[in-house]
Parts: structure tokens; C-alpha cells; sequence
């Protein structure tokens, strides 16, 4: 099993998350993704976070953090993460380079667990769906083999799946071709655990809150360039940088919100036509 990570909350507490995804950081401060210097735009969502001044229990890092594989850039992403009072968890998406991710995320004090327990009633488990060198996901035997040994370890817990790739049909026919590739054996691992009731992915760039499966499976937007949704082909929007809070409450209902950096100052530029 992985190790687990255990965060006390007050019993019948609410449990709020916090989740940065997507911040394709480079080993350069002044590097741009599609005309977005991810550094800056990083520091600025912190900035931003940190001025709503919200309590919350947990960060969650839900992939693609690094685009050029460097060491400096999870070094980078570990020097802001730490500026917030609570603890974070990740794991990686399709742009990561783990060697790299675990050394600088584990130098920089951060959790390797991919099982997090939250008070009396909930939990979070992280699942690894990078087939490295390529973007699509795919969870691996092992993957699905300890999620099951996870779910049955704490059956009466409610649980927050995470993983990067979504699992279902996002309505972008060119992200879809990245998606999960074997959704369908998760969602037979799933079968009997009615009580995992919300999949949290990153990956694709954009808002969504979708059923899937009779589950709940949220995305959520980047910190630097976000994804225009429903299109054929690979398309920029011109939104801003954003973060997504989630409240589980004791019943083992959900809400969240996505909050959103104001201003034009990390607008992509919209003529690019691939990363």
C-alpha cells in the first residue's frame, strides 16, 4: 500500500480542498507556454489565493506540472506550494518527468502519499495515469489493484478520486483523444463502491461537472493557458488562470466553485495553433 497520510478535522467539520493543477512550469522564470509566462502567472493565482485569505485543510496538484522535465521547475512549484499554510498532495500528468518530480517535490517537504484520510469521514486517493512519452492516460494493473485495496481498506469513508486524465467524453474531439484509455476498467473497479462519489481530474485546461457513471467527475482550469470547450480542433480561450475549491461535507455531499485571476495580463495568445 502507499503510505498514507492522516489529516484530523473536527468531527462533523466541513473539509475544504484546494486544487492547483496544470502549471507547466520551466526551469526558466521568464519561459512562456502559447504567450503565458507560467512562472508569473503561478506566483500571481498564489498571490491571488493567499488574498481570499479562505481556511482550507488541503492543496491538491493534480499534474502536468513541470513541461520541460527540469529539476528547477518542480523546485519552482515546490517554493510557491510551500507558501500556503496547508499541506498538498500530487501526482503526475502526461508532461511530467517523475524522476525529477519526486526529488524536488520530496526535497521541498511535500507528501508523496497517494492516500490522504480526512477526519472520520472521508478520504482521498491520487491515482498515477501517466503513460510516459505520450499524452493519452491509462491506469496500470498495479494502479487499479491498490485503488480496490484502498476502497476496501476504509469502506465506510465517502471518497475524492483524483487523477490527471479525464475519463469521459469532454465535448473536445482533439482532448478526447488524450483521454483515459481504459475508463471502462475503472469504472468496473468502481462498480461496488457507491460511496466514491466525486472523480477530480486536470488535464484538460477547462471547467467542467459532468455524471459519469452515476458519478460526479469535475476538471478544472489551468494556472497559466486554458482550453476553449467543444471544439473539434485544438483551441485556445481567452479566459484567465484559475483554481477550483471543494467542500465535503459530513453527509458525503460536495460543493465547489472555481475562482479565476481578473484582468488580461495572462491571456494566451489565441493564433497558436499546438504546445
Amino acid at each position: 500500500m502507499e503510505s498514507l497520510l492522516t489529516l484530523p478535522v473536527a468531527n462533523g467539520a466541513i473539509i475544504r480542498i484546494l486544487q492547483i493543477t496544470d502549471t507547466h512550469l520551466f526551469a526558466g522564470e521568464d519561459e512562456a507556454l502559447l504567450g503565458v509566462n507560467t512562472y508569473r502567472s503561478y506566483c500571481a493565482v498564489l498571490d491571488a489565493v493567499e488574498a481570499e485569505r479562505h481556511h482550507y485543510d488541503l492543496v491538491v496538484a493534480t499534474g502536468d506540472l513541470a513541461q520541460d522535465h527540469s529539476l528547477e521547475a518542480y523546485q519552482h512549484f515546490a517554493r510557491g506550494i510551500t507558501r500556503l499554510p496547508a499541506p498538498c498532495v500530487w501526482l503526475p500528468g502526461n508532461h511530467d518527468y517523475q524522476p525529477a518530480m519526486v526529488k524536488a517535490l520530496a526535497d521541498g517537504g511535500i507528501s508523496p502519499s497517494k492516500h490522504v484520510l480526512l477526519g472520520d469521514q472521508w478520504q482521498l486517493v491520487l491515482l498515477d495515469s501517466q503513460v510516459f512519452g505520450v499524452p493519452h492516460g491509462e491506469l496500470s494493473d498495479y494502479q487499479l489493484e491498490w485503488l480496490e485495496k484502498a476502497l476496501d481498506s476504509q469502506p465506510e469513508r465517502y471518497t475524492l478520486l483524483l487523477l490527471h486524465h479525464h475519463p469521459f467524453a469532454s465535448g473536445c474531439i482533439w482532448l478526447d483523444q488524450h483521454s483515459l484509455r481504459n475508463a471502462h476498467m475503472l469504472a468496473a473497479t468502481l462498480a461496488r463502491f457507491p460511496r466514491v462519489t466525486t472523480l477530480l481530474c486536470g488535464h484538460i485546461h477547462q471547467e467542467l461537472d459532468v455524471d459519469w457513471q452515476g458519478r460526479r467527475v469535475l476538471a478544472s482550469p489551468s494556472t497559466c493557458v486554458q482550453f476553449k470547450p467543444h471544439c473539434t480542433n485544438f483551441t485556445i480561450d481567452s479566459v484567465g488562470p484559475g483554481w477550483r475549491y471543494l467542500d465535503l461535507q459530513p453527509d458525503g455531499t460536495l460543493s465547489t466553485e472555481v475562482h479565476r485571476l481578473s484582468g488580461d495580463e495572462y491571456l494566451p495568445d489565441t493564433d497558436s495553433e499546438g504546445y
